[in-house]
């Protein structure tokens, strides 16, 4: 925290112009919004030379209390509105509890490094001042730098949106508007195979799949809530015929009205329905971020109906299945929290305590280490979240199950009981890979790009020798796809350019065909990771690739 403030009296030593705003510490770091003229990279040195100069002042930093009146006053002298601003809101008391050192002198300049420039919206409002913030970062010793540095620069070179265009996978067109995401046909078939094998695993676990429309009357989201406590997400309504029609925001609405069309009896329970489901939602163009942070997304939505004594079951199933389909990916390693009743909920005591208590035995059941986060619900239920750890050790929020009293509520959603009495269902929302784009994005960046064998968009390149040989390829090509091999022929150039080209496209096998090949009716393969693997029979390198996909294995 004091490097951020050593960091603000650089800026204003050498910026005497600059006015400050806030600078609280982040993981791994720190940052400071500044109102001043624009910065550039070239500027980092001269701030960072004068933060040295700061910290090898060993300056003390004394802790002082004074009186509003008095806090007031100096603020003026220094025309700082910003603080003031602050101050007048009740809110400097929250600035710093500091200090966290006696002295500059403590911290080790060595360790200290600024990273980047940004823009930001004073108070996140984008009708406020835009500021300059620039992020810093600060360890204990040089070695901790070294290492975190390190791994920015392997986080760099796995950015998905560099890997995305490197490898034709999908693009964000500025033309059609920020924050939509076009699917490139390289991208567009792991899209189909995650899809694909999303909805086997669910049909297998008991779910039945819907498709429903990505607009409604806007009276549904008045119904659902959204409308009064989601609007700034949402894009605004067309009129269409004198009626209010809205995007949608959730795919939840859509479910119930399905549950709905008929009566149900007790005797039906569970019911479990899912849809790969586009939606949209209003983001600040400042907050858009590759895959990460878009407009327009697809979840892989689902909702279980089931009755009080089946909730632990449903959630316990649910585990299951999240389990399945990320160890697919190679996820493995879990954080997993359990939100509690907040102050503000709905539904009463009992029903609550029942809802918890189920999904803490589930996890228990499970095995599953996770914290508990009291008062930490939605408003209306307990709920589990999950994040994934990446290759980097990083974790991402995908995985979420809601148990929900205020939706059933809201739609007057029943059921008629052993006794012929109209009774109310417990609804459970639940995704396990969030956002399709999302995810992909965090695939990308797991994988750096070379996808396993089984979600590698082109599983195999045939590479002729020479282009003599381009008629036994193109003989060989078709008959890995009408096995469902994803191949391509690749020709024109040297053998090793077409070799060094495949591996920069992350093609995960080659097969390489030159006279002795045509001449016996096999192919020498060369994989990406394994190198040379020997020549083996089309009909064998077919089933090789085949029973590694099923599998989930390498070649």
């Amino acid at each position: 925290m004091q490097c951020a403030h050593v960091m603000a009296m650089a800026v204003q030593k050498l910026f005497p112009d600059a006015k400050v705003t806030i600078g609280p510490w982040i993981d791994n770091g720190f940052y400071y919004d500044f109102d001043m003229e624009p910065l550039t990279d070239k500027d980092f040195k001269r701030i960072k030379k004068e933060m040295d100069r700061i910290i090898g002042k060993n300056l003390p930093l004394v802790r002082e209390e004074v009186s509003r009146d008095e806090a007031q006053r100096r603020i003026t002298a220094m025309n700082e509105p910003y603080k003031m601003e602050i101050l007048e809101r009740n809110e400097w008391w929250d600035l710093c509890a500091g200090p966290h050192v006696e002295s500059t002198g403590n911290i080790n300049r060595k360790a200290v490094e600024l990273e980047s420039l940004a823009g930001a919206y004073w108070r996140g409002d984008e009708k406020r001042q835009m500021l300059q913030r620039i992020y810093g970062t600060a360890w204990e010793n040089e070695e901790q730098l070294k290492a975190y540095l390190h791994f920015k620069e392997e986080a760099k070179r796995r950015d998905h949106r560099r890997i995305g265009q490197d490898l034709d996978l999908f693009s964000i067109q500025e033309e059609a508007g920020g924050g939509l995401v076009f699917w490139h046909p390289k991208g567009a078939i792991i899209r189909h195979i995650i899809e694909d094998s999303w909805k086997r695993i669910h049909m297998e676990h008991g779910y039945d799949l819907l498709y429903t429309p990505h607009v409604a009357r806007a009276h549904l989201w008045k119904t659902s809530g959204h409308l009064d406590f989601y609007k700034e997400n949402m894009y605004d309504q067309m009129n269409i015929e004198d009626d209010l029609y809205q995007l949608r925001p959730m795919n939840c609405p859509y479910h119930i009205l399905v549950y709905k069309r008929k009566l149900h009896s007790y005797r039906d329970f569970p019911i479990r329905v899912a849809e790969l489901g586009t939606v949209y939602r209003y983001e600040l163009s400042g907050s858009l971020h590759g895959l990460f942070r878009v407009r327009g997304f697809t979840q892989d939505d689902a909702h279980i109906f089931c009755l009080e004594d089946q909730i632990r079951g449903e959630i316990r199933g649910v585990l299951d299945l999240t389990e399945r389909i990320l160890l697919q990916f190679g996820f493995s390693k879990y954080e997993v929290n359990l939100s509690t009743r907040p102050e503000k909920a709905v539904g009463d005591d009992d029903i609550w305590d029942k809802a918890t208590t189920a999904l803490r035995e589930a996890l228990d059941d499970k095995g599953w280490s996770y914290q508990i986060d009291e008062g930490g619900g939605a408003f209306y239920g307990p709920k589990i979240d999950l994040k994934i750890e990446d290759a980097l050790g990083r974790k991402w929020q995908c995985s979420t199950i809601q148990v929900d009293f205020n939706l059933p509520q809201r739609f007057d959603i029943t059921y008629v009981d052993s006794n012929l009495e109209k009774k109310r269902p417990i609804m459970i929302h639940r995704a396990v890979l969030g956002s399709l784009e999302r995810f992909f994005g965090v695939l990308i960046e797991h994988y750096a790009g070379d996808f396993p064998l089984w979600l590698s968009p082109i599983q195999a390149r045939i590479l002729p020798v020479t282009d003599n040989r381009l008629d036994f390829c193109n003989e060989v090509t078709p008959k890995l796809k009408e096995n469902e091999v994803r191949a391509e022929v690749c020709h024109g150039e040297r053998l090793p350019k077409l070799i060094r080209n495949a591996e920069k496209q992350k093609i995960p096998l080659m097969a390489v065909v030159g006279p002795k090949e045509v001449e016996t009716g096999t192919v020498t393969v060369r994989s990406r990771f394994g190198g040379e693997l020997g020549s083996i029979t089309i009909d064998d390198f077919i089933y090789r690739i085949t029973k590694a996909s099923e599998n989930r294995t390498s070649f």
